[in-house]
């Protein structure tokens, strides 16, 4: 068990510790992710940014998606999920998030461009791997920008997505797979929903953690 997301981020970074030499780029997907990314980057003395991807809901149960998509625009359609929708409401759905992405940009990051990636060994970041569409956009994003590597790092996630990563990535690092795995939280003493007040807190915290090293 992880007490909260600084906890897991600490104990994250330290088991990436055999990527410091490469200077890494940690990129959190928000919201859960960015405190858990904030910890690893730290540990690491890496750089660290935001890395905007939505999952794509089905209308009819926002819970669950069928893909998701990044900031680039790249696409990921779980192969599977079910789609009982036409490729209108499909195109729909993709606008409404990434109207939402863009939000997010404006928001989170100030409007500015994620850092570079293209060249760089990036450590993708998130709090948990459920059903994976988003962290499958965000590596495929990686890809298209160039980055020498992409590693997924994660405090949890199910068997089912260890053994889908693996191939995929340069390097998976996954601190917990419980066999009987049914939800991100279940490894959290303390869960909660993270705001964006709550992420551009921590990208402060990040300001001001670079001015001082």
């Amino acid at each position: 068990m992880f007490e909260n997301r600084k906890d897991a981020g600490r104990r994250l970074g330290e088991a990436l510790e055999p990527y410091r030499r490469y200077h890494p780029l940690v990129l959190a997907i928000p919201r859960g992710g960015a405190e858990v990314g904030f910890e690893v980057a730290r540990v690491l003395d890496a750089d660290f940014d935001l890395i905007i991807c939505r999952k794509l809901p089905y209308p009819f149960n926002p819970e669950s998606g069928f893909g998701a998509i990044a900031e680039d625009g790249t696409a990921y359609i779980n192969p599977r999920a079910s789609i009982p929708m036409s490729w209108e409401e499909i195109e729909a759905i993709i606008r409404e998030q990434h109207a939402e992405i863009e939000r997010r940009i404006r928001v989170l990051r100030g409007g500015r461009p994620i850092t570079p990636i293209e060249g760089r060994t990036v450590i993708l970041v998130d709090d948990g791997i459920a059903m994976g569409s988003t962290m499958h956009a965000a590596l495929a994003m990686c890809r298209h920008h160039n980055a020498e590597r992409v590693i997924v790092a994660v405090p949890v996630a199910g068997p089912y997505s260890v053994r889908e990563f693996s191939p995929i990535a340069d390097g998976l690092v996954v601190l917990e797979s419980p066999p009987d795995f049914h939800a991100v939280a279940q490894v959290y003493r303390n869960w909660y929903d993270v705001s964006d007040e709550k992420v551009l807190q921590i990208m402060e915290r990040w300001r001001r953690f670079k001015e001082g090293r």
